[in-house]
């Protein structure tokens, strides 16, 4: 049977999956397979963006969510009449049949099924296939994914080596997979006291003495805008001072 597979270390949030979802589903009647989706309030396949940190150690990654297609779907258990499997692992809600169970909504845990009040059904992802019938390999989100993080085969053709379901426990048995979600994320900075003050007293030690008393330094000749003037012997309490060249602005 099918699978998904999709791996988070790739996927680089351009939405092309969720917008090709809505251009195959919004406003084309797909029936028996699925009526149209309304052009707000669903996304049959969301792209959810996780911020994790503070400014400025911050990460971002991005997660597609869809109908995990369960082969114990807690969808079929609420509604047999009106939900079923595929041979190809896909399961599709009967858009006749269903017609006004909001249960069914209420039922899956990954929140994937929606209920559209125009037309009184609920709906949900279908893993297009009326495309998979036409002779498509893949369907429109696994098509329109330029990083190849979203995949589409059979199960056993899949590399699922170190892949995980999208929730603890998996209900339902999905058979969507994930690889590379992200694990609690620490971001810092490393402080080592001794190379601290190493630093510190390296600063100390390379100030020039001139610039360390605030003056500035005089080049011969008086160049650098700069000229030497003499200072005229002043009296102090302490007694007359020594003449002294003096710094000052040309």
């Amino acid at each position: 049977m099918k699978a998904f597979l999709i791996d988070i270390a790739i996927c680089n949030g351009c939405y092309n999956c969720q917008i090709a979802c809505k251009d195959e589903h919004c406003s084309n009647d797909w029936r028996p397979y699925a009526a149209p989706q309304p052009e707000t309030g669903q996304f049959w396949l969301r792209l959810n963006e996780h911020i994790r940190g503070t400014v400025p150690k911050v990460k971002m990654h991005y997660v597609p969510v869809l109908c995990q297609h369960c082969d114990d779907a807690p969808c079929m258990e609420a509604a047999s009449d009106a939900v079923y499997k595929r041979d190809d692992g896909l399961v599709v809600i009967d858009p006749e049949k269903a017609a006004g169970n909001r249960a069914l909504v209420d039922s899956c845990p990954y929140g994937a099924i929606f209920f559209n009040e125009g037309l009184a059904l609920p709906q949900k992802c279908t893993g297009c296939a009326h495309l998979l019938d036409r002779g498509w390999k893949e369907p429109r989100c696994v098509d329109a994914c330029p990083t190849g993080a979203l995949q589409f085969k059979e199960e056993d053709e899949l590399d699922l080596t170190g892949a995980e379901p999208l929730l603890p426990g998996a209900p339902g048995k999905p058979r969507v997979y994930y690889k590379h979600i992200p694990m609690t994320f620490i971001g810092g900075t490393l402080y080592d006291p001794q190379r601290k003050r190493s630093w510190k007293r390296q600063r100390s030690f390379s100030a020039p003495p001139m610039a360390a008393q605030g003056r500035r330094p005089a080049t011969a000749g008086g160049t650098s805008g700069s000229r030497i003037c003499p200072r005229a012997p002043t009296i102090s309490r302490y007694g007359p001072r020594d003449t002294l060249p003096r710094v000052s602005s040309a």
